[in-house]
């Protein structure tokens, strides 16, 4: 299956900006975007607020309702953390092959950009838990790493590029695009 014809999974710890990005892509593009953060139940929600990280038992019934919502809208733009590659191997079971867009940045980075959202449930203290839970996809065809330091157009412009040409090979911008 071609870029064109998978889901894309834009992903990554919080505060890396997958709403974002997902939704410019899917504006640009004009593919369905799906909110990841809209899938999780109200005890999933009421944990993250009250500063509990979820576990794996919490997490899978969210995945495997984002993998049911991504099958049913194909070619859609997911925002999902994704943190662990046994959550996007679940994602993989339930949706088929998928392109994953990895957002990375500096702890302090995302830390400011918690900080300055006001209508998010994730609370900036959840941030190294997510941290200490990330294991970054391995390079390979279907995956493209961008450092968040880079500013939003340029980080557009970039996964349009990887997605538009096709060109399911890996593409990193850790110097922050320059």
């Amino acid at each position: 299956m071609t870029a064109q014809g998978r889901t894309i999974v834009v992903m990554g710890t919080c505060g890396v900006g997958k709403t974002t990005l997902a939704a410019a892509l899917a504006r640009r593009t004009g593919r369905p975007f799906l909110e990841g953060d809209s899938f999780h139940p109200p005890q999933n929600v009421a944990a993250m607020r009250a500063q509990r990280p979820l576990t794996d038992e919490m997490r899978a019934g969210w995945l495997d309702a984002i993998a049911a919502a991504a099958r049913a809208t194909p070619g859609a733009i997911v925002s999902c953390s994704a943190l662990k590659e046994s959550y996007r191997d679940r994602l993989r079971a339930g949706i088929g092959p998928i392109t994953l867009i990895h957002l990375y940045g500096d702890r302090a980075l995302l830390a400011e950009r918690m900080l300055a959202r006001t209508d998010h449930f994730m609370p900036v203290s959840l941030l190294d838990s997510q941290l200490a839970l990330l294991e970054p996809p391995a390079p390979g065809p279907d995956c493209l790493h961008l450092d968040v330091a880079a500013p939003t157009g340029r980080l557009v412009d970039a996964a349009l590029a990887f997605l538009g040409a096709g060109v399911l090979s890996t593409h990193d911008m850790s110097d922050g695009g320059n």
